[in-house]
């Protein structure tokens, strides 16, 4: 135990360095978001994320947008705990057989004007599980009407904010 705790004192971590986005870039978007989601609806956007089967790689690039790094939150973009507070709804995963159901209630439950935004290859055509036993509808365009695919395995969170633009701007 000793020796492995002395190698890794004196070891770099094994991880990746964070890339670098400009903060004014970032800041910009952000703020066209928010602008564009005001002129649309009159107010802040809400998202709720639907997990439907995914690996999480997505859900940490979307829970990305709440660090204190992209801070989303300060451009008028809120995750909301209920579909029915949501605007948008942001599926991501292969939609499984046990998660069919709920991603059909939880777009009912969702009131109008709504959108659903479908995040990384598997919510937009099934990724590497489409087709297998467990998933038996595949994407998310199987289950519900999607007004956006936004591509990536997974996608980055400015990929996020330009899709969320993409949106609103349509």
């Amino acid at each position: 135990m000793r020796k492995t705790l002395l190698e890794s004192l004196s070891r770099r971590p094994a991880t990746e360095p964070a890339p670098s986005p400009d903060p004014d870039a970032l800041a910009q978007l952000a703020g066209e978001v928010n602008a564009a989601a005001r002129r649309r609806l009159g107010r802040s956007l809400a998202i709720r994320e639907v997990d439907a089967g995914s690996c999480n790689g997505c859900e940490l690039e979307i829970h990305a947008l709440n660090n204190p790094f992209y801070d989303a939150e300060r451009f008028g973009l809120h995750f909301v705990a209920s579909p029915r507070h949501a605007d948008v709804l942001l599926v991501t995963g292969p939609v499984s057989k046990n998660m069919r159901e709920a991603l059909l209630r939880t777009y009912q439950a969702t009131p109008d004007p709504k959108w659903v935004v479908a995040v990384g290859d598997c919510a937009t055509c099934g990724g590497l599980f489409g087709g297998s036993y467990a998933c038996e509808a595949g994407g998310a365009a199987d289950v519900v009407p999607v007004a956006l695919r936004i591509p990536g395995c997974p996608p980055t969170p400015t990929a996020l904010l330009r899709g969320l633009l993409a949106l609103m701007v349509k």
